[in-house]
């Protein structure tokens, strides 16, 4: 496991874990930026949420569900500074007016203006972190120590699986609350469990796309496309699919394995997982090379 060390004292330990494969053998890379459980004393004490509330925007045990992904042969990134915290899937100059002193509002930004900028102000539902205003070089200093440091190396392992396989496929990994489908179920057909988003074909080929829905579906699970999260940043920034890099955007029913108002895995956690695990090693045998191409070389 690599670590990269942060710089102010006391934050989140590290601001990423870089778990390596004995052997990479595919083109896929794993990212949980929403998964730490990583909160700072000093920021639950600054906070006027609670420990549980503090925590509601976060993919909790997300990073225990794909763990498998290094045994299977790919690496997996998970950001080490929490979401309430820093939010790994903004932009860093996505920065929210109404919270960091100094920035001035400039054109009209939703994710921004609801308060889930790069520094979120709220957590799920809208509640408000704090009760008052972050200065500009805190902000600034949660972007240096950790937002800068994992997007680095995520743009690292990107380019090495493009350099050592032709093409680079990221999987996003997320979760998502079970009632985020109800205005988008259909009344008489079976909710979605799953929703992959490539940005509406933007940011992965749709034979990628393909073959990622298909595993999921072939573990039963009910699959939907860009509705309701098309992706967000993560998405935009490395899916280039003209240029053999492709990013999927993956957001899974929190209802499947924990229970959300406790933030506790359920009774079928494990089972879960291990049904997520065979997906896990159908979607790594997309960016395996072909016995021809191994011939080839």
């Amino acid at each position: 496991m690599q670590n990269h060390r942060d710089r102010p004292s006391p934050m989140p330990k590290v601001a990423y874990h870089l778990i390596h494969p004995d052997r990479r053998n595919t083109a896929l890379v794993f990212a949980s930026p929403h998964s730490s459980r990583d909160y700072p004393t000093w920021f639950l004490q600054r906070s006027v949420l609670d420990a549980r509330a503090v925590r509601s925007s976060e993919d909790a045990f997300v990073d225990q569900l794909f763990a498998a992904a290094p045994r299977l042969g790919a690496p997996f990134l998970q950001a080490g500074a929490p979401r309430a915290l820093i939010d790994m899937n903004r932009a860093e100059d996505e920065l929210d007016p109404a919270l960091i002193v100094g920035v001035r509002k400039s054109g009209h930004n939703p994710r921004v203006s609801s308060g889930l900028g790069v520094v979120p102000r709220v957590v799920a539902n809208g509640r408000a972190i704090y009760d008052g205003k972050l200065s500009r070089a805190e902000a600034d200093a949660r972007i240096e120590s950790y937002w800068r440091p994992y997007h680095a190396a995520l743009r690292n392992q990107m380019k090495q699986a493009h350099a050592l396989f032709g093409q680079a496929i990221l999987v996003d990994c997320h979760s998502m609350p079970h009632e985020a489908m109800d205005q988008v179920a259909r009344k008489g057909t079976q909710r979605p469990e799953v929703v992959l988003g490539d940005r509406f074909g933007a940011s992965a080929s749709s034979e990628i796309v393909d073959q990622i829905e298909t595993a999921f579906r072939a573990a039963g699970l009910c699959v939907a496309r860009n509705t309701p999260f098309a992706g967000a940043y993560v998405t935009q920034q490395y899916g280039r699919p003209s240029r053999g890099h492709h990013a999927v955007q993956i957001e899974i029913d929190r209802a499947l394995y924990m229970d959300e108002p406790r933030i506790e895995p359920n009774a079928d956690f494990d089972a879960f997982r291990a049904l997520l695990t065979g997906v896990i090693a159908q979607i790594i045998e997309i960016g395996r090379p072909s016995v021809q191409q191994l011939a080839a070389e």
